[in-house]
């Protein structure tokens, strides 16, 4: 069964916009069948203790908590949920589970077993006031209550379990954001954080401009003494150089001093890289992490689809590809705006703009990937020719990259 999952990982934030935890989101090939309803649950569950257990949570979540949905059947059908690991996960309850019995008991007994449950889409009343009892988290959907509904509801469910930890669901603005801190929500998810429309253009700041400068250098292949100018005018570039090449995970025996020696042993290849990289994480002060983050991902998961079918080259290209399908967003700047400031292959610009070319099918099945779409993935998987387990691989091991960068 594991072959037909594909994962989608969504950030829930803290107030400083911190991501705290992810919602897991894993989806079966449509076309998969069954004996029954229970079963695909069961499957499902499988698979998320396939995932947390034997690749191991922290592979894929980092140090941070996984919000996994549970329906009734997936609940009471089976001991699958017991293979995860309770300190890491909190058991989502849709809201289609119904406060029976059999389900509280079965909620009391995995608490007792180290779980915690969040109530998903709640609206408080009397058949589902118990499921309360068993909760630490409840998630409200804005788009379904309106915010004005909301401190009313909030002071009904506190008569019940006033230490609740309420999470917003499916902020989409600024506004929305602050208005939801202000009614006193702590966490936060939606598509403001991690999946924002293309915003409107303003000009790219000095220090964006400065890496896009030095990204076209290196990639002319300037002469060194060039490329050390650029590092020599910067101090902020030339610190996080130095700091990147003298890491722990960078696994060299010896200190690099000078910018020189540290281009040398980088690499124009691997300085390239590291640029794409500098110039996402540079907006750090102002950028919500949970995009910055979502586009390092996107930049790795594209170019690990397309491992098998290009050359070291155009796997770069695809990394570029996937990394810099965020900079609109990030930059606040329309897509050919973005790309006036850098000599990019046609190749690169056409998968960027268009979602065409060579590179174009891998940056829409990463997309696709990230957004859950399962009929979006069957669609490309099947023109690329690619399996669905080398596409769950892909995705995991760019998630487990994610995690272990230390810009």
């Amino acid at each position: 069964m594991l072959e037909h999952a594909y994962l989608g990982r969504q950030p829930i934030l803290d107030r400083q916009q911190k991501i705290v935890a992810y919602e897991l989101l894993f989806r079966r090939h449509r076309d998969a069948t069954t004996a029954n309803v229970s079963d695909e649950h069961d499957a499902s569950s499988t698979v998320l203790a396939s995932t947390l257990c034997d690749l191991g949570a922290k592979w894929v979540l980092g140090n941070k908590l996984a919000f996994i949905n549970v329906s009734a059947s997936m609940l009471l059908g089976g001991g699958a949920l017991e293979l995860l690991p309770p300190e890491r996960v909190v058991l989502e309850l849709l809201e289609t589970v119904q406060a029976t019995p059999q389900v509280l008991a079965r909620c009391q007994h995995l608490r007792s077993k180290g779980f915690t449950f969040a109530l998903d889409d709640f609206e408080l009343n009397e058949e589902n006031r118990p499921l309360l009892q068993v909760a630490s988290y409840i998630k409200v959907d804005i788009r379904q209550t309106p915010l004005e509904k909301i401190p009313a509801m909030l002071r009904d469910i506190e008569k019940f379990h006033p230490n609740l930890k309420l999470v917003a669901e499916k902020v989409e603005t600024a506004g929305e954001f602050k208005a939801c801190k202000d009614i006193g929500f702590s966490f936060f998810q939606g598509f403001y954080f991690a999946h924002p429309e293309t915003l409107s253009a303003k000009t790219i700041n000095p220090a964006y401009e400065n890496v896009l400068l030095l990204l076209n250098k290196v990639r002319e292949n300037a002469n060194p003494p060039d490329i050390e100018k650029f590092f020599k005018h910067d101090v902020a570039l030339t610190f996080k150089l130095l700091r990147y090449i003298n890491s722990v995970g960078f696994g060299l025996s010896c200190e690099i001093e000078s910018i020189r020696h540290a281009i040398a042993i980088l690499g124009y290849q691997q300085l390239y890289r590291w640029l794409t990289l500098l110039l996402v994480t540079a907006g750090q002060a102002t950028t919500p992490a949970a995009l910055l983050i979502t586009a390092m991902t996107r930049g790795r998961l594209t170019e690990l689809l397309g491992q098998e079918y290009m050359e070291p080259r155009d796997r770069d290209n695809l990394f570029v590809v996937g990394m810099f399908s965020l900079l609109d967003v990030i930059l606040e700047t329309p897509m050919d705006k973005v790309l006036e400031k850098l000599s990019l292959p046609t190749s690169v610009s056409d998968a960027l703009t268009m979602r065409q070319g060579i590179y174009g099918p891998f940056l829409s099945l990463a997309e696709a990937c990230e957004a859950g779409n399962a009929e979006k993935i069957e669609e490309l998987a099947g023109l690329l020719q690619l399996e669905p387990a080398k596409i769950n691989h892909a995705h995991l091991a760019a998630l487990a990259w994610t995690e272990a960068m230390e810009m």
